[in-house]
C-alpha cells in the first residue's frame, strides 16, 4: 500500500441560503404584509485529527469538498435550513496551510477539530425590513459566498520512539519484534520505503525509512522522510556492527539530522548496536566503549535481533526510558 504523507486539496464551504420576499395571503385580506424568510446559514469546514497514519491515500483521487449550500427562507417566514458542516478526516500530527491566506493548523492531538472555513451568512427575507413607515417592504438580501481555498497538508508523523539509521540496520526487524507491525524484511537496502508505526504498550514507535550520506539534499530517500523525525519524542539510532566502522556511521546518521534541522541534535537519543550475532563478543564490548565515550550522554544498547532473552531486557529497559521521558 503507498504512503501518502503530503498533498495538495480545495475546499469550500457552503453557500448562505437567500432571503426571499413573500407577501402573506389570508382570507379577506390579499396583502397582510411582508412574510418572507432569512436564508439558512452555510456549512463550516472542519478538519479533525484521527488515529490513522494512511488516510491521506483516500483522498488521492477526490481532492475537491465542500459543505453543504443553506437553504433559502420560505413563506410564512420561515427560516431557511442550515447547510450540513464538513468535517475532514486527517491523521494525527498534520500541518494544515491555507494556501490563500498562509494560516497554518496543527492537529497533535487524536479527536482534535479546528474550523479553517466559515460557511456564508444567510440573506434576510423582506419580513426582516418591515418598519412601522414600510408595511410591505421588498428588499431581500441574497446568501453570501461560503469561503473556500486551496490547502497543503503535510503529515509529521507523531511518535514516541523513531528508529533511524542507514539503510538494513535492522530497524524493521526491531520494530516488527517490539509491535507485531509486520513490517516487510529483507536482506537488502531500502527494503522500508515509507515510515511503518507499531504499538509498545501505549507508545508508538515509527521505523524511518533508511537515511545515507546527504539525505538532508535529497539523496536517497532524502528529506522525504526526514521530517518524520521531527516530532519524535526520543530517537534511537540503530548501528548494525556488519559496518567496519560503526563509530563513522552513527555520526554520518547524526550529520544528516542535524543538517535537516538542528533542534534534532537536542532530542534524547539511544544507541542501539544491532547484528551483534555477526561479530565476537569481544568486538561487541569494543564498539560499545566506543561509542560510550563518544556519546557519554547517550544510552548504549547492545541486542541481537534473534536473541528472546536480550530482546526482553532491551524491551524492558525501553518502555522504562519511553515512560521518563514521557513525563
Amino acid at each position: 500500500m503507498a504512503f501518502v504523507d503530503e498533498m495538495t486539496m480545495h475546499m469550500k464551504a457552503g453557500d448562505g441560503g437567500n432571503g426571499v420576499m413573500r407577501l402573506k395571503h389570508e382570507k379577506g385580506k390579499e396583502f397582510a404584509g411582508p412574510s418572507g424568510g432569512d436564508g439558512g446559514k452555510g456549512g463550516d469546514v472542519y478538519i479533525h485529527a484521527v488515529r490513522d497514519v494512511h488516510i491521506l491515500l483516500k483522498y488521492r483521487h477526490e481532492k475537491d469538498f465542500a459543505a453543504e449550500r443553506a437553504g433559502d427562507g420560505g413563506n410564512d417566514s420561515m427560516h431557511g435550513r442550515n447547510g450540513d458542516d464538513f468535517v475532514l478526516d486527517l491523521p494525527i500530527g498534520s500541518i494544515v496551510t491555507n494556501v490563500d491566506s498562509g494560516e497554518t493548523y496543527e492537529l497533535l492531538h487524536e479527536d482534535q477539530k479546528i474550523l479553517v472555513l466559515k460557511g456564508g451568512r444567510g440573506g434576510f427575507g423582506n419580513e426582516h425590513f418591515k418598519t412601522s413607515t414600510n408595511r410591505t417592504p421588498k428588499e431581500h438580501v441574497p446568501g453570501m459566498k461560503g469561503l473556500e481555498a486551496d490547502f497543503k497538508v503535510e503529515l509529521q508523523i507523531v511518535a514516541d520512539l523513531g528508529l533511524v539509521g542507514l539503510p538494513n540496520a535492522g530497524k524493521s526487524s526491531l520494530l516488527n519484534t517490539l509491535t507485531r507491525a509486520g513490517a516487510k524484511t529483507a536482506d537488502y537496502a531500502f527494503t522500508t520505503l515509507e515510515p511503518n508505526l507499531g504499538e509498545c504498550y501505549g507508545f508508538i514507535i515509527a521505523d524511518i525509512p533508511g537515511l545515507i550520506e546527504g539525505a538532508s539534499e535529497g539523496r536517497g530517500l532524502g528529506h522525504k522522510f526526514l521530517r518524520h523525525v521531527k516530532r519524535t519524542h526520543v530517537l534511537a539510532h540503530l548501528v548494525s556492527l556488519e559496518n567496519e566502522n560503526p563509530l563513522e556511521v552513527y555520526k554520518t546518521v547524526r550529520k544528516e539530522l542535524e543538517a535537516f534541522d538542528k533542534e534534532l541534535a537536542s532530542k534524547h537519543e539511544i544507541i542501539v548496536l544491532t547484528k551483534t550475532d555477526m561479530v565476537t563478543p569481544e568486538r561487541v564490548k569494543e564498539v560499545g566503549k566506543e561509542m560510550k565515550k563518544a556519546c557519554p550522554e547517550s544510552e548504549i544498547f547492545t541486542i541481537t535481533i534473534l536473541d528472546d532473552e536480550g530482546m526482553k531486557k532491551f524491551q524492558d529497559d525501553l518502555l522504562k526510558l519511553l515512560k521518563e521521558a514521557d513525563k
